[in-house]
């Protein structure tokens, strides 16, 4: 399934999407030309780059199933989107916000850091629930102005029912706010149908783009309740105008890019999904679960794995992470890398990523390898 837009080194499995995901040909060669382009021309085309930078918003749209482009802001990263929605909101004191026991950083210690206005961050042990959305709702009482969740663990791979969590929230005015950065790009999302107010995603991952440029989508109806705490001339309504004494900010979500846009991450971002939306987010996600699933079988096969995670193949996403019985994570991750398999040690033990891309016989040798380096322990 267009295995020919990946040039890795001979030999090299790539299994660490979860972490940084290496580009497309086509998104390498789209930063090779404007570079020899910026290298020889300055800022000539700028005009032309901009059309590429509005194109990545379209496609941004299209993979969320956002309205508008008015409800795309580009990004650094997942972090600043989820700082936009935790430092702008209009807080009281006694306040609460449901989240993740146990989350990654960026979708935990933005809400922990209100505690000084007040506000309280109660954590809910998902992985551990029966019900992990039934907990998360179980959680919210009269105080609960926001639930922040991840889609998907970074660590588990547990995928939560967004739609479920969506019309629980939307029914009691509790504002929605998602980590989409390890399901965007690997599984299909509609932000309308599942009533989701925030969304912040990363590039680098999923989405086979480069680091330092991500999407945060903000829903029109609640865009006026943040306050921007950057402000430059690019988040104005006249961005051009220099000169203009008055200013006001601008109506869509781009109000919250305070400065000049990464054009050269755009340029690769853009490439990047364009592939993806060849491909179709159905085939990907199809694809990505058909591996969870092989891997899930191989490992269970061998002695000593515990499996983190659902069990139930409707909760599985790209992350399939495993603890080993007398060995440690880390060392495993070296052991692969030495025979030219990449992962990633999380939550004690090694997770493995792979991508629509990776095809069954790279699962198969990264099962030999970890099986040979497990019967030598």
């Amino acid at each position: 399934m267009r295995n020919d837009e990946f040039g890795l080194a001979p030999g090299l499995v790539y299994l660490n999407h979860a972490a940084v995901a290496p580009w497309p040909r086509r998104s390498a060669d789209a930063v090779a030309r404007f570079a020899a382009e910026n290298a020889t021309s300055g800022a000539l085309h700028y005009a032309r780059w901009l059309a590429t930078e509005h194109r990545l918003r379209e496609r941004l749209r299209l993979l969320l199933g956002a309205r508008s482009i008015d409800e795309i802001a580009l990004v650094k990263n997942t972090s600043e989107g989820l700082s936009i929605v935790a430092f702008g909101l209009p807080w009281q004191s006694g306040d609460s916000v449901v989240g993740i026991a146990r989350d990654f950083p960026s979708n935990r210690v933005v809400w922990e850091a209100l505690g000084d206005r007040g506000v309280s961050f109660r954590p809910v042990d998902v992985n551990a629930a029966a019900d992990p959305e039934g907990a998360l709702t179980a959680a919210c009482d009269a105080s609960t102005r926001l639930m922040a969740v991840s889609w998907v663990h970074y660590v588990t791979g547990l995928t939560l029912d967004l739609e479920r969590l969506g019309r629980f929230c939307r029914a009691r005015g509790i504002l929605l706010c998602v980590d989409g950065i390890q399901g965007v790009g690997a599984l299909p999302i509609d932000v309308e149908a599942c009533r989701i107010d925030f969304l912040a995603a990363d590039g680098h991952k999923w989405l086979l783009g480069p680091e330092g440029l991500g999407v945060f989508y903000c829903r029109d109806t609640v865009l006026e309740r943040l306050e921007p705490r950057q402000l430059g001339w690019h988040c104005l309504a006249h961005p051009g105008d220099y000169e203009r004494p008055d200013w006001r900010l601008a109506p869509s979500a781009q109000r919250f890019e305070a400065g000049s846009p990464n054009l050269l991450g755009a340029h690769a971002l853009d490439a990047s999904l364009g592939l993806l939306l060849e491909i179709g987010a159905d085939a990907i996600a199809g694809a990505i679960r058909g591996h969870a699933a092989t891997l899930r079988a191989a490992l269970e096969a061998i002695p000593g794995m515990d499996l983190l995670g659902s069990s139930d193949p409707a909760r599985w996403s790209g992350i399939v992470t495993a603890r080993i019985a007398g060995t440690d994570g880390a060392a495993l991750v070296a052991q692969l890398a030495a025979d030219g398999v990449v992962c990633a040690a999380r939550g004690g033990g090694l997770r493995v990523s792979p991508h629509f891309y990776n095809e069954e016989s790279e699962l198969q040798y990264f099962c030999d390898v970890l099986s040979r380096f497990i019967k030598k322990c």
